[in-house]
């Protein structure tokens, strides 16, 4: 073909998925990491207990658990799997992220070190980090929550600490908590804030948006995006299913907020990989609230350029990165071109992943630059290769 019939652009969402769904779960939970992120990646569960890190790595877990056998994502539309990833508001300032758990393994005397922790550890996080886990801020330490200037003092030392703990990561979501709208304003002049989720406006607070992709025409900056907290799952399942009856531009990018997670909900997200992701029909694109508004801001802002010499096709894509940016990963759609007219994909060393597939008469390109991609891999790969389980494996 000829260079000005192909044309490329980056779709709303990433992967060409028809749905968008997002989960922020408030308060540092622990169950974030023991139930929200057990589920998902194919940990073990409990109906009564929590465990931390330290207790999966060497097998001291509760009596009762029982897993899924699988882990729970989507497709990136070439047979690849993306697992679901949610967003965990952190409390930086509290001592309680300091903990450790008891390890002892083997141990039946009692269950006390499997009962709930006060806060989501840090140790936790890190963990979750690897998988994509996105973070927020929520709560500051502060009885000045009225405040704008406490806030801000408050929100650079939770940044200070974060920064510390979580080797240099940077937070640039806030999720508002108690319904309390000064921290949504005080956020507006907080720079490394980059976009808030809320329930609803506020007289005196700003707008809290109605979310649909498919009409969003700016990069989201400092927009406060609405979620939702649901009475129970079988509210969640009903709304996505409204949503689903609409066509794909109609529909609400569905945004959950939760506080504590269960099996209940474990088995809610077990649904959901089974009726819209990798083992349904692959709909739904379930990202951190991070990484939607950076694949937002790349669509908004990215340029694609395409030039053709011979049989050979050059893209030249400029993603740029912002303060705490960790996901340069987009999809680009080329029409112009039929798929089977590709033979060879190849990329320069700032392409960490790459992966293809024909798409509505054209092709779809998932491009992936993040510079820790090989690192990731070989820790997993490590911790396979110290301990042969199963999840170990799968995420190796």
């Amino acid at each position: 073909p000829e260079s000005d019939q192909i044309t490329a652009g980056i779709p709303v969402l990433k992967y060409n998925k028809s749905w968008l769904l997002m989960l922020t779960q408030d308060d540092c939970e622990h169950s974030a990491y023991s139930s929200t992120w057990a589920a998902i990646n194919g940990r073990p569960l409990s109906h009564n207990f929590f465990y931390s890190a330290e207790q999966l790595a060497v097998g001291d877990l509760p009596p009762d658990v029982f897993t899924f056998n699988k882990t729970l994502g989507s497709t990136d539309g070439t047979g690849n799997e993306i697992r679901f990833a949610f967003t965990t508001t952190l409390l930086p300032e509290v001592k309680e992220m300091e903990l450790a758990p008891d390890v002892i393994k083997g141990y039946r005397g009692n269950n006390d070190r499997f009962k709930k922790m006060k806060k989501l550890t840090w140790n936790n996080v890190t963990e979750m980090l690897a998988y994509d886990t996105g973070i927020a801020l929520h709560d500051v330490n502060t009885r000045s929550v009225n405040h704008r200037d406490s806030l801000l003092k408050h929100f650079d030392i939770a940044q200070r600490l974060t920064h510390h703990k979580l080797s240099g990561r940077g937070i640039k979501v806030l999720a508002e908590p108690n319904g309390n709208h000064n921290y949504l304003l005080a956020a507006m002049d907080y720079h490394p804030i980059r976009i808030m989720t809320a329930q609803n406006t506020k007289s005196g607070g700003p707008l809290v948006e109605r979310h649909y992709p498919y009409r969003i025409d700016s990069d989201l900056e400092k927009a406060v995006l609405q979620r939702t907290f649901y009475n129970n799952t079988f509210d969640i399942t009903a709304h996505i299913e409204a949503e689903l009856k609409k066509e794909r531009e109609e529909r609400e990018g569905i945004h959950v907020g939760i506080h504590g997670t269960d099996v209940t909900f474990a088995q809610f997200l077990l649904w959901l990989n089974n009726n819209y992701g990798k083992d349904g029909d692959d709909s739904v694109w379930f990202p951190s609230f991070e990484e939607y508004y950076e694949y937002n801001y790349y669509r908004m802002n990215s340029s694609i350029d395409h030039e053709i010499n011979g049989d050979t096709l050059r893209l030249r894509i400029s993603l740029p990165s912002e303060q705490y940016f960790y996901y340069p990963s987009v999809t680009v759609n080329l029409s112009g071109i039929k798929y089977d007219q590709v033979r060879q994909v190849i990329s320069n060393d700032a392409v960490t992943g790459l992966s293809y597939a024909p798409y509505e008469g054209g092709v779809m390109l998932n491009i992936d630059c993040r510079r820790l991609l090989y690192d990731r891999a070989d820790n997993f790969v490590d911790k396979y290769l110290k301990s042969s389980t199963l999840s170990n494996r799968d995420d190796a």
